[in-house]
């Protein structure tokens, strides 16, 4: 899994923009909502540390009812901070957040090892973790959207419909997740595989993470 991440380092960080979507975005002022619905769509689906994210949320989860629950709250937190980020222009550096938001990887594969109440004495309320670092993952996006907007007629509209778009590859993403989580579930290896599947998912988020601290250094050296 670390490796993969290396290797796709350009296209995975955080919330990059493809270069003929940001063209599009720039060039089409005014309401646009079925390619929005498709770029938000788009971007979940192509986004590694969503779906690292929510691998680490679900490894546990065996009942739809708790999975529907946190993604809820996922949802909930991503959606907030996507639209308040962009209709308020609410700023912080890329960088920062999108290392936040490797570090929300870390967290959920040391959370599914138990590390919190064996090493630290304390077990964070995971539901309140899921909404809160949903928060930065929308914002995240937030951030990179904020300098592609050129006109903000039509801008609510455009960003509910791309949010729909987000919640629709969420979907699609997290049912292909479940199935895989399923079947894997179903063998001998899936116990003997935990361990080594959430160091492998802490290891990725430390790659997100550090890739996105090299990059706010280069920035700011420059």
């Amino acid at each position: 899994m670390t490796v993969a991440l290396l290797a796709f380092a350009g296209d995975a960080l955080a919330h990059g923009v493809a270069e003929g979507d940001k063209a599009f975005i720039m060039a089409n002022p005014g309401v646009n909502i079925i390619p929005y619905m498709y770029l938000g769509a788009k971007h979940m689906v192509t986004g590694y540390d969503h779906l690292l994210f929510l691998f680490g949320v679900i490894f546990f989860l065996y009942r739809l009812k708790d999975v529907w629950t946190y993604v809820t709250l996922f949802a909930i937190g991503h959606s907030t901070t996507l639209l308040a980020g962009v209709m308020f222009n609410l700023h912080a550096n890329p960088f920062i957040i999108d290392a936040i938001i490797g570090l929300s990887v870390v967290y959920k594969a040391l959370d599914n090892l138990g590390a919190f109440p064996t090493l630290f004495g304390f077990q964070p309320n995971q539901k309140a973790a899921v909404l809160i670092f949903g928060f930065f993952h929308g914002f995240g996006l937030a951030t990179k959207l904020q300098d592609l907007v050129s006109s903000r007629d039509g801008l609510l509209t455009n960003l509910i419909s791309f949010n729909i778009g987000v919640e629709t590859g969420q979907v699609i993403a997290l049912s292909i997740i479940l199935i895989l989580m399923t079947l894997w579930r179903t063998t001998p290896s899936f116990n003997r595989s935990v361990v080594v599947a959430n160091a492998a998912l802490m290891c990725a988020g430390f790659v997100l993470t550090g890739y996105q601290i090299a990059g706010y250094f280069a920035e700011t050296a420059s």
